[in-house]
């Protein structure tokens, strides 16, 4: 194994599971669909999800995601269940990505993965959540495609450019971290008001 893939798989691994956290299931569906197309590699036990079982439970579970999540109400219980949802995603994506290709122990790839795709969830959780309140749930649907287009995006990005889609990550991560503490800051009461 020469460093220069298995970097590239590393960082091929962060924008995959970093798109977990903007949409939990259109990378895993994405995933197992270029497996089954056998442009990339799943790594095992993960390259059964390319299945046409797997590829069925994926998409319904994607379709589905992406109707409800531009829903007012309905966005929320999603995002409730992606707290569970998109890091065992992203757990599962880092870790068939880093599978064949590095010597990184299950475990780690499982946590950078996990720990990557949920912090990406609950920072959109949160702007999420400000965004209801602040313009009624208009804004949710608008929140939603975004979400998912910077999704799929790092999908290809994972595939195409790796080292692009760990830098995309490492920035939708700090900018989601000043929206939310901008949010904070905005929703606390000012002195001498």
């Amino acid at each position: 194994m020469d460093l220069s893939s298995t970097t590239s798989s590393v960082f091929a691994a962060f924008g995959l599971s970093g798109s977990a956290g903007l949409n939990a299931w259109l990378p895993l569906f994405l995933g197992a669909l270029l497996d089954r197309l056998e442009v990339v590699e799943l790594a095992a036990p993960f390259d059964g999800l390319s299945s046409t079982t797997g590829l069925i439970v994926l998409g319904t579970a994607m379709a589905a995601d992406l109707i409800g999540d531009k829903v007012p109400i309905v966005d929320h219980v999603l995002h409730l269940a992606g707290t569970v949802v998109a890091p065992a995603s992203g757990a599962a994506l880092f870790a068939a990505q880093t599978g064949d290709t590095t010597d990184l122990p299950t475990l780690a790839a499982v946590l950078l993965g996990g720990g990557t795709a949920g912090a990406l969830h609950l920072g959109r959780t949160a702007l999420r959540g400000a965004s209801t309140a602040t313009t009624a749930g208009i804004g949710s649907p608008v929140l939603s495609t975004a979400e998912d287009l910077g999704s799929g995006t790092l999908v290809a990005l994972a595939f195409l450019a790796p080292v692009l889609a760990f830098a995309a990550v490492a920035a939708i991560g700090i900018a989601t971290a000043l929206g939310v503490r901008r949010l904070r800051a905005g929703l606390r009461p000012r002195r001498g008001s």
